[in-house]
C-alpha cells in the first residue's frame, strides 16, 4: 500500500525504529534509516530483505545542522520525503536537583526538539504533494510520570502538544500527524533496567521481569516493535486519512488503570 512512498525513521538502527522501518517497508515504501554509528550495514540489510529500496543517513538528532543535512540528503536520494517517524529518543535517571543541566538539554534536543526540526523540514514537499504522514513517538509518559525522570516525562508530555499543533495546522490537507505512545517496549534500554532491577532485589530475571511488568503493565505483556510497526502502517494507509492529533496508547492498559 505504500510503494512509491519514502519513509524516514530516526533512531531506527535498532529496536522499535528498525521494527517501523521493517513493517513499512513489508508495505512497499522506500526507507531512509538514521543512527549516529558510522554505518548500519546489519540493520540495513534486515529492511533490504523486504525488497524496496533502503539507505542509511547518519546524524545526531542532538544538532539542527546535522537534522538538515540528513533530511536534504534523504530527500535528494530519493526524490521526497513522505512519511517521518520521530522516533529518536534517549533517557537519563536522576533526581531533578541532581539532573545535570547539560544532560537536562540533550534530553529536550534529542527526544522534543529534533521532532519539530524534521517536521519543519519535511512539511514543505508533503503540503505541496497534498499527502505526508508526521509520527511521533510519545510514551506512556506522555500521559503519567515517574519520578527521577523529569527531562523524559517534560519532553514526552510536549511532543504531544507539538503532534496536536501540527495536525491542527494541516488539518484541511492530505498531510496528518499523530503520535505513537508505547508503554513497557522489549528494547535494550528496557533489558538493562530489569537487569539493575534484579541486581537491587536479588531477583531471577523472570521474576524481576515478572514485578517489572506487575509494577506499571496490566497486561504483564511487553508491547513488540512489530505491534508498533502494524500501527504506523495503519496510520499511513488510507484508513489513516482522517486520524489527526491522536495519541495513540499501546500500553497493556498502564494509563486505564
Amino acid at each position: 500500500m505504500l510503494e512509491g512512498k519514502t519513509a524516514l525513521i530516526t533512531g531506527s538502527t535498532g529496536g522499535i525504529g528498525l521494527g517501523i522501518a521493517i513493517a513499512l517497508a513489508r508495505a512497499g515504501a522506500n526507507i531512509a534509516l538514521n543512527g549516529r554509528a558510522d554505518d548500519a550495514r546489519e540493520a540495513t540489510a534486515q529492511v533490504a530483505a523486504h525488497g524496496t529500496q533502503v539507505a542509511y543517513f547518519r546524524a545526531d538528532m542532538a544538532d539542527p545542522m546535522q537534522i538538515a543535512n540528513m533530511m536534504r540528503a534523504a530527500a535528494e536520494h530519493f526524490g521526497r520525503i513522505d512519511i517521518v517517524i520521530n522516533n529518536a529518543g534517549m533517557q537519563y535517571i536522576a533526581a531533578t536537583e541532581d539532573f545535570p543541566e547539560d544532560r537536562w538539554d540533550a534530553m529536550i534536543a534529542v527526544n522534543l526538539s529534533s521532532a519539530f526540526h524534521t517536521t519543519r523540514l519535511a512539511l514543505p514537499a508533503m503540503k505541496a504533494a497534498n499527502w505526508g504522514r508526521i509520527i511521533n513517538m510519545g510514551s506512556t509518559h506522555s500521559f503519567v510520570a515517574s519520578p527521577n525522570k523529569s527531562a523524559y516525562v517534560a519532553a514526552k508530555h510536549a511532543i504531544i502538544g507539538l503532534t496536536k499543533a501540527v495536525a491542527l495546522e494541516n488539518v484541511t490537507s492530505g498531510v496528518t500527524c499523530n503520535a505513537i505512545c508505547p508503554g513497557m517496549v522489549l528494547t535494550s534500554m528496557v533489558e538493562r533496567q530489569i537487569a539493575a532491577f534484579a541486581a537491587q532485589r536479588g531477583m531471577s530475571h523472570d521474576d524481576a521481569t515478572h514485578a517489572f511488568l506487575a509494577a506499571k503493565q496490566p497486561s504483564l505483556q511487553f508491547t513488540t516493535p512489530e505491534q508498533l510497526g502494524a500501527l504506523a502502517v495503519f496510520m499511513c494507509s488510507t484508513g489513516g486519512d482522517n486520524v489527526r492529533g491522536v495519541a495513540w496508547q499501546v500500553d497493556g492498559g498502564w494509563t486505564a488503570q
